[in-house]
């Protein structure tokens, strides 16, 4: 079977190095454009080291891109990690189409931020999608599902490098499969019972200190790594990354009623808080809230947010 693998970052290696392990036919590697100043991608380093041949369109919704993916001869493209919009002439030119990796229970979470909303809901669940694209907004019928625990405590970063990336190579490998034997699903997704959120961005990861203590550190973690939630403390944004929620802490939402070296303890909008232990001040690196508190002398009492 000739294969052509689209994707990109570590996912698109990881997925690419198994294909390989098993002496899969690769005709083709599709990676997103080199970035002046970047590092390489590497999917695209592998592939090079692997001497298999690697394409870059700038966009393909060209006639030209159309015409490169047909001359392939593919008999199916693995979509690992593809953020370009693709046209639906070219995801049909492989003979059995193109299958595509998403990180949610479709239809739910579709969209850019998929792993980071549930998180941000409180949820205790989620999981990955491989499915069939279409020009809709991952609304393309389902080949395969596969569900995660959410735990109470865990961040963006638990759950895609310790579930969804491990769960969804495997999940890619075993959808191939199914199309070589002829037996991949094609489920249609009923789109009234799902969801479609935009960017989990810096606007949605402003902390809110009238919310809950539960919504707060929600918010937290679905923040931690990226994009990072923020307070301003004295006017300068502070990002927040590893936290814990209290239940119960005295004080006004959002003022600072303890300082130690677990962390700075803040108070939410219902009598409960967070403390944090880890925070980013704008234009540095990553520091111990302890630390923080110390060098800029945040006192008891202070107010966070805007």
């Amino acid at each position: 079977m000739r294969i052509v693998v689209h994707g990109q970052q570590a996912f698109g290696k990881a997925v690419l190095e198994r294909l390989l392990d098993r002496n899969d036919n690769i005709v083709a590697v599709c990676t997103a454009p080199d970035i002046e100043g970047k590092p390489l991608d590497p999917l695209k380093e592998l592939a090079q080291d692997k001497s298999l041949p690697v394409h870059q369109p700038v966009s393909w919704k060209t006639p030209e891109s159309l015409e490169l993916m047909q001359s392939f001869d593919a008999d199916v493209c693995i979509m690992a990690y593809v953020l370009l919009f693709i046209p639906q002439p070219v995801l049909d030119a492989p003979k059995l189409g193109s299958f595509q990796y998403h990180p949610s229970l479709l239809p739910m979470h579709r969209g850019p931020s998929s792993i980071n909303w549930p998180i941000a809901m409180g949820s205790t669940r989620t999981g990955l999608s491989i499915f069939w694209p279409n020009e809709g907004l991952d609304e393309g019928p389902i080949l395969m599902q596969k569900e995660c625990e959410i735990g109470p405590d865990e961040t963006l970063g638990n759950i895609y490098f310790d579930k969804l990336f491990p769960m969804g190579v495997d999940a890619m490998i075993e959808s191939l499969d199914l199309v070589k034997a002829g037996t991949a699903p094609k489920k249609t997704q009923n789109l009234d019972e799902g969801s479609y959120e935009s960017w989990f961005g810096k606007a949605q990861v402003e902390i809110d200190w009238s919310k809950s203590a539960s919504d707060i550190y929600n918010t937290i973690r679905a923040g931690n790594p990226q994009p990072g939630a923020w307070t301003k403390v004295d006017g300068v944004i502070v990002q927040f990354y590893d936290s814990r929620r209290i239940d119960e802490v005295a004080g006004d939402a959002g003022s600072v009623a303890g300082i130690s070296d677990e962390g700075i303890l803040v108070s939410a909008g219902d009598n409960g808080g967070v403390i944090v232990s880890r925070v980013r001040p704008s234009g540095e690196g990553k520091m111990s809230a302890a630390e923080y508190a110390a060098a800029s002398g945040l006192k008891l009492g202070a107010k966070l947010g805007n």
